[in-house]
């Protein structure tokens, strides 16, 4: 094997690896802000955890964040904007891809 062949098996590696580690980070971060908007909503016990759920669930239907804002809004209406919502997601992705990074 080269070293070109090296490099471009560890690059690929690499790749692979980081969108792994977003993956777990975008999931880490669906699941928080579900148990943000369900204590807005005043959910508790199993009802918060089943709606922390359905909002990762709700990232899987397509590409990008887009379909979580939506849901987030319709469901958080006259108790969060937009804004705050987009906000929130922002916060809480950096918070886990530290997490994520560290391990935690």
């Amino acid at each position: 094997m080269t070293t070109f062949d090296n490099r471009e098996a560890a690059f690929e590696a690499h790749f692979a690896l980081e969108g792994e580690l977003e993956f777990k980070a975008q999931a880490r971060r669906d699941r928080k802000v579900g148990l943000w908007a369900g204590g807005l909503l005043g959910l508790g016990g199993e009802a918060l955890d089943n709606y922390a759920l359905s909002v990762l669930r709700a990232d899987l239907k397509e590409p990008g964040d887009a379909d979580v804002q939506a849901k987030l809004e319709a469901d958080l209406a006259g108790k969060a904007d937009a804004a705050t919502i987009r906000a929130k997601l922002d916060q809480l992705l950096a918070e886990s891809r530290a997490e994520v990074t560290k391990g935690v």
